[in-house]
C-alpha cells in the first residue's frame, strides 16, 4: 500500500485558542478521538525549573504541559507509523474553567470530525510514574462553582441596630451550609460542599454592607448534585428573611461526571497488561473534569497517568517526573494501534 505523505494525512483546523487535528488511518472503519487540555492556572510557580513559566503568576500546575506533549509526541508516531483508523486530536482549552468541552462539542469542525469512541489521560502525582490508575464506571464527580452575594445595609460599628450585617450573614451561612452533606444527604451517598473564600467589608470599624462567598459542590451522583442546590436555595430565602438582606447565587462552571463505559474501560485494561504496563483499579474521586461531558454522548474512559511528584495537582512546586512522558506516549499510540487491530 501507498503511504500518504505526512502533510495528506493530517488535517489541522483551529477551534476558539484550541486546535483539532485530525489524522487518516490505512484502512478507517472509524474514528477515534483522543483529547488533551491546554491550559494552565493562576499560580505563581515554585519549581526552580530552567524553564520554569515566563508568565508570572501562572503556571501549567495540573499537569495539562504533560497532557499536551504526550499528544504531540503520539501524533508524531501516528505520521511515522499510521493507525488503521481515523483519529482525531483535541486540544481542549479552558478545562479548568469555564469549561471548553461543551462549545468545543457544538463547533462545526468537531460534528463533522465527531468520534466514535473517545479516551483521555489525566497525570497523578500519587502514583509511580508510568502506572495506569483507572476504573470501570465513575471515575469523577458532578462538580459545580458556588458563588453567594449577600447585600444588606452598611453603617457605624458603633450602632449596629442601624445596619444589617453581611458579614454576619455570611458567617452564619458558612456554617449552615454545613449541615446540609450531614444531614441532608444519604450517608451511602458522597457529597462535598466547600467554601475555600469569604470576602467583605471595607474597615475595621464599619458595618459591612455586602459579602460574598466562594466555594464547590461535588456530588456522585447529578441527582445529589440537584438535591444540594435546592437545599443551598432553601437557605438563602430563610437567610434573606433572617438577615434582612439580599442574596443571589451563581454556580459559575458546573461538570458532568467522568463516567468510563465498562467495555472500553476493560479493553484498555487488557491492553496494557499485554503491553507489560502497571495498572491498577483506582477509587472514584471528587475530582472535577470537564471531559465528563464528551463521554456522556460518546463511549469512552479517561485513565490516570503515574508521575510520582510530592507536591499535588494545583500546587506551586508540582514537577512530574518526565519519564512519564514517554510511558504516556506510548500508551496513547499503542492503545489506537490495537484498537484498529480488533474490529
Amino acid at each position: 500500500m501507498k503511504r500518504m505523505p505526512h502533510q495528506e494525512r493530517m488535517a489541522i483546523r483551529t477551534w476558539r485558542t484550541g486546535v483539532i487535528v485530525r489524522i487518516t488511518g490505512t484502512n478507517p472503519r472509524r474514528t477515534i478521538g483522543y483529547r488533551a487540555d491546554i491550559d494552565g492556572l493562576p499560580i505563581s510557580e515554585e519549581t526552580g525549573y530552567p524553564f520554569r513559566s515566563e508568565h508570572e503568576g501562572y503556571m501549567h500546575a495540573c499537569g495539562h504541559d504533560f497532557h499536551m506533549t504526550i499528544a504531540l509526541g503520539a501524533i508524531e508516531r501516528w505520521l511515522t507509523e499510521p493507525p488503521q483508523d481515523d483519529v482525531v486530536v483535541l486540544f481542549q482549552p479552558a478545562e479548568e474553567g469555564p469549561g471548553g468541552a461543551v462549545p468545543m462539542m457544538a463547533s462545526s469542525v468537531f460534528q463533522e470530525w465527531k468520534p466514535d469512541k473517545i479516551f483521555a489521560l489525566h497525570i497523578a502525582p500519587e502514583y509511580p510514574t508510568g502506572v495506569v490508575a483507572v476504573r470501570e464506571g465513575l471515575l469523577f464527580a458532578n462538580t459545580s462553582e458556588l458563588f453567594i452575594d449577600f447585600r444588606g445595609k452598611g453603617g457605624h460599628a458603633a450602632y449596629p441596630h442601624t445596619a444589617n450585617d453581611m458579614v454576619v450573614a455570611a458567617s452564619h451561612f458558612v456554617t449552615a451550609l454545613q449541615s446540609i452533606v450531614s444531614r441532608r444527604v444519604d450517608p451511602l451517598d458522597a457529597a462535598v460542599v466547600t467554601i475555600g473564600k469569604i470576602s467583605g467589608g471595607t474597615k475595621q470599624n464599619i458595618i459591612a454592607e455586602t459579602a460574598r462567598l466562594e466555594g464547590t459542590i461535588r456530588a456522585l451522583k447529578p441527582e445529589t448534585m440537584a438535591g444540594i442546590k435546592r437545599e443551598i436555595e432553601a437557605f438563602a430565602e430563610g437567610f434573606s428573611t433572617a438577615f434582612g438582606c439580599d442574596i443571589s447565587i451563581d454556580y459559575g462552571s458546573n461538570y458532568y461526571q467522568v463516567y468510563n463505559e465498562p467495555e472500553e474501560t476493560k479493553r484498555f485494561i487488557e491492553y496494557c497488561r499485554q503491553a507489560g504496563r502497571p495498572v491498577v483499579e483506582c477509587e472514584a474521586a471528587m475530582t472535577g473534569e470537564d471531559f465528563g461531558y464528551f463521554l456522556k454522548q460518546i463511549p469512552g474512559f479517561m485513565f490516570w497517568l503515574g508521575v510520582d511528584s510530592e507536591a499535588g495537582l494545583h500546587h506551586p512546586k508540582l514537577m512530574p517526573d518526565e519519564r512519564a512522558l514517554a510511558a504516556g506516549v506510548e500508551i496513547v499510540a499503542g492503545y489506537i494501534y490495537e484498537v484498529g487491530r480488533t474490529r
